[in-house]
């Protein structure tokens, strides 16, 4: 579905992307490790578009999207849900749900889909009319996500989805991405807490300073006593 061959990115004088190769295959997890800044928000930002490759190329169901625009590749299908969620905060959570939805145009849909959404977090139905920023952090992470299935995503990009939450709301957040994944729904997952993060993909990709170092499945590396020294608490 999604591969990178020798991508390279920059932010202003720095590589942050030094040659990078990767794939996601269709219906598929996989995740991204490492320790901080080693590039792979850059990654995320940069399959999305808000980071423009220098060089290297990005296919996505065999069209080369290295040069498009952020909204043509929200329209075929890639959507990011940030680190640190970037909801709206003065807007309600009816609203910031229905702006994942910008790119479609079937209301009555629309709102089927908003049902499931609170069928799948009952707790943002009863927050419908509050504003974002109100919500805890969890459930902002929820409503990030919710925003995000509204866009109808064929795969989903995950930025450290379990940042800042606690272990119980972490375990919870965890539960929800693998029910998402259920649904034939691709994901690439970013996520410090790499243990996590390997328990519930397929592969998985360590990345140090903007190059990948290793890639193997997630069953093998969570049995890498390398990996576990250095990302799984020894």
């Amino acid at each position: 579905m999604l591969e990178l061959t020798d991508i390279c990115a920059d932010y202003g004088h720095i590589q942050a992307l030094k040659g990078i190769s990767l794939r996601v295959g269709r219906g598929e997890i996989v995740a991204l490790i490492g320790a901080n800044g080693a590039g792979k928000s850059s990654t995320l930002n940069t399959i999305s578009g808000i980071v423009r490759a220098s060089s290297g190329s990005i296919i996505y169901k065999g069209k080369n999207i290295t040069k498009s625009h952020t909204d043509s590749i929200v329209r075929s299908g890639i959507i990011q849900v940030p680190e640190g969620r970037a909801i709206l905060t003065t807007m309600k959570v009816s609203e910031n749900l229905e702006l994942g939805a910008f790119i479609r145009k079937d209301k009555r849909q629309i709102k089927k889909d908003i049902d499931e959404i609170l069928t799948r977090f009952p707790i943002l139905g009863s927050r419908l009319n509050q504003p974002a920023g109100t919500l805890s952090g969890g459930e902002q992470q929820m409503l990030a996500i919710g925003r995000a299935l509204m866009g109808r995503p064929e795969l989903l990009l995950l930025d450290e989805p379990s940042m800042g939450l606690a272990p119980l709301m972490v375990r919870e957040i965890f539960n929800i991405i693998a029910d998402i994944h259920k649904t034939g729904t691709a994901i690439l997952i970013v996520e410090q807490n790499a243990r996590m993060a390997l328990k519930i993909s397929s592969r998985g990709y360590v990345l140090e300073t903007g190059n990948i170092m290793i890639e193997d499945t997630s069953e093998s590396l969570l049995n890498n006593r390398k990996i576990i020294d250095a990302y799984l608490g020894g």
